[in-house]
């Protein structure tokens, strides 16, 4: 499959068909709709989507490692991505039916969306573990710039079906009459993001297939002996380890800001929900115009180079963010985290993909998604806390931290030991 283009373009689909999930439900509609119908005030709300989002980082973290090592055991890769992504899809249409005024209303609406949102991310770490797999090292950059270009592009889209069709903006009807009782139309993009999810993620299932013979089953008890011992062995991977360290830390700024930035634009500036999906809309170019360009400078000039260049870049714009006097400067903050955000996470997707040893790519992306989980519910926890006691500008300021303490870390991975390490 390496390198087949028809694989290429099956495999990077699925950034496109996943996105939307992401875009309108972590980050700008259903988060932001949360906060408004489930709580009295930002503040509390705030707090409360900031523990579903702790909640969910937690079990990802331990999840993550033995599914990935099942899957490289089994030869279930694809099995094991067909099944959390029906998972997430279920549980993100049953978002749309969890109303305010149901009894436990917030115990449900949080429930489902941990569901949802757990099996999202591990199915991310069966794609990603794809990405070694049909992209050779030559390429395997600008392939994951192209799937997270086009992941952006996904999100865009979706983002454009929601304001034309459901939601609507100031002096533009939408042109599906939906009832706005308890705001339903706004709910039922949640329908939108699972169909748009099921239906183009149908090229990766046909298309994308594991790339060795496995034992044909799942068998936890064998993945906890895997785990184990890889844990005995990794000390030959240090580079791998000084990578997943960095990233647990900078990563944790990158889902905080994912997390609420639209919570953000709403309590801080007053940004109504049409607001929100356009400020959306904008980022999502910026951030897909910025993971196609950077792909090719993940090639020439390495993985690590790119992410350090990012994380400087998204310390600057978080800081316009926390002090933007006005929309306008918030708007320049935002597209400055979009052009950064999205080189950030396709090299640290590609500079794994060359760091991985080729018999244990689910499992060592379990890792990976461990390093971005593990320790994430420190930032919206800081957030949530710092928020409701100082005001959103302080809860927000948390993140340059994550950022710089990241990139402190990172400067300490020899890139070119990593390679050789894993083609070892």
């Amino acid at each position: 499959m390496k390198d087949d283009r028809t694989t290429i373009a099956a495999w990077c689909t699925y950034d496109w068909a996943n996105s939307g999930f992401t875009t309108l439900v972590v980050t700008f509609i259903y988060s932001t709709y949360f906060v408004q119908a489930f709580a009295d005030d930002a503040g509390t709300g705030t707090l409360l989507w900031s523990r579903g989002i702790v909640i969910s980082s937690i079990l990802i973290a331990l999840l993550s490692p033995l599914l990935g090592a099942a899957a490289d055991r089994g030869g279930a890769r694809r099995t094991f991505l067909i099944i959390s992504t029906l998972v997430c899809v279920a549980a993100t249409t049953l978002l749309a039916f969890v109303t305010p005024d149901q009894s436990n209303a917030v115990l449900k609406a949080l429930t489902v969306f941990i569901i949802a949102n757990v099996a999202f991310e591990i199915g991310m770490v069966f794609y990603n573990a794809f990405l070694p797999t049909v992209a050779s090292p030559e390429r395997i950059g600008r392939v994951s710039g192209y799937g997270w270009g086009l992941g952006y592009a996904g999100g865009l889209g979706c983002l454009v079906v929601a304001l034309l069709v459901f939601v609507g903006l100031p002096g533009l009807e939408p042109l599906l009459t939906l009832s706005t009782e308890q705001a339903f139309n706004v709910r039922a993009t949640n329908l939108l993001v699972a169909g748009w999810f099921l239906i183009f993620s149908v090229p990766i299932f046909l298309w994308v297939r594991d790339p060795a013979e496995g034992t044909g089953g799942i068998h936890i008890g064998q993945a906890f002996a895997d785990l184990k011992a890889t844990a005995h062995k990794i000390r030959q991977y240090r580079q791998i380890i000084r990578f997943l360290l960095a990233r647990l830390v900078f990563n944790d700024g990158l889902v905080t800001v994912f997390a609420f930035a639209g919570i953000y634009a709403s309590g801080t500036f007053d940004f109504s929900q049409s607001d929100i999906i356009v400020f959306g809309i904008v980022i999502n170019v910026a951030a897909g115009l910025g993971a196609w360009v950077f792909g090719i400078m993940d090639d020439r000039r390495g993985g690590k180079s790119t992410i350090m260049v990012s994380l400087a870049a998204l310390s600057v714009a978080t800081l316009i963010a926390v002090f933007a006097p006005t929309r306008a400067w918030l708007w320049v903050a935002g597209i400055g985290i979009g052009i950064f955000a999205g080189p950030n996470q396709s090299a640290s997707r590609s500079l794994m993909g060359r760091f991985v040893p080729e018999r244990h790519q689910s499992e060592f992306f379990g890792f990976f998604a461990f390093s971005g989980k593990a320790t994430a519910f420190l930032g919206p926890l800081l957030l949530g806390i710092l928020s409701e006691a100082y005001g959103q500008r302080v809860g927000v300021s948390v993140v340059v931290l994550f950022f710089l303490a990241g990139g402190a870390l990172l400067w300490t991975v020899d890139e070119k030991e990593g390679i050789d390490a894993a083609q070892g």
